[in-house]
């Protein structure tokens, strides 16, 4: 935000023939509420520094709603891959558990067969 200051001399041709261009937002940070020069004492001026205030406070409480938006997205991506490795662990001990109870099966199976295969066939020592 700008604001013109018109610098009169009682000599110019014109009311306002020189420009003094003041950034305010820099000027006010720099002057504060208190040490403002003599042309901003209006009652205007205290109620445009009373707004950029109010919007610099407002921009402040936007950035610090924004930064824990950000914080909590972040960890709630993180508790989901953490939660996605979880299940994923899980269900590689659970294949290995079907794959081990499938091979004990079959190693029982056959143990099975061989017994029976054992007991059909005729023994040479009777």
């Amino acid at each position: 935000m700008h604001f013109l200051n018109a610098v009169l001399g009682a000599d110019l041709a014109s009311p306002i023939a020189q420009v003094d261009i003041l950034s305010f937002s820099k000027t006010a940070s720099v002057l504060g509420e208190t040490r403002l020069p003599a042309w901003m004492q209006t009652a205007e001026m205290r109620q445009a520094m009373s707004t950029l205030k109010a919007f610099s406070e407002n921009e402040r409480a936007d950035n610090a709603y924004q930064a824990r938006q950000n914080f909590l997205r972040e960890q709630r991506s993180i508790q989901r891959e953490l939660q996605n490795q979880h299940a994923a662990r899980a269900a590689a001990v659970r294949e290995k558990e079907v794959e081990r109870h499938a091979k004990e099966s079959a190693l029982a199976e056959l143990e099975r067969q061989k017994a029976l295969l054992q007991d059909r066939t005729p023994r040479e020592d009777s």
